[in-house]
């Protein structure tokens, strides 16, 4: 089973991020990640950027589902108002 650090690495190491949070309860996979990357995209393609780097861990089957949240800092920011 893959380790949330491990998802955690994977996506910080392909993107600046200003925050990544993933967590799991051993079955499912929540992430949050707030990156400047995200600016200009929408939520799909923000997704896929994602789902790209952890494509090794979906094709071998470690990692089956990844509940996400992709903002920006600005996003971010007015969520927590």
């Amino acid at each position: 089973m893959i380790e949330c650090e491990d998802i955690k690495r994977m996506i910080s190491g392909a993107f600046f991020c200003e925050e990544v949070i993933v967590e799991s309860d051993g079955r499912h996979y929540e992430a949050v990640i707030v990156s400047p990357a995200f600016e200009g995209r929408n939520r799909v393609a923000r997704q896929q950027m994602i789902n790209a780097v952890l494509k090794p861990y979906f094709d071998s089957g470690e990692l089956h589902a990844l509940s996400m949240k992709t903002l920006t800092s600005s996003e971010l920011e007015a969520l927590r108002g």
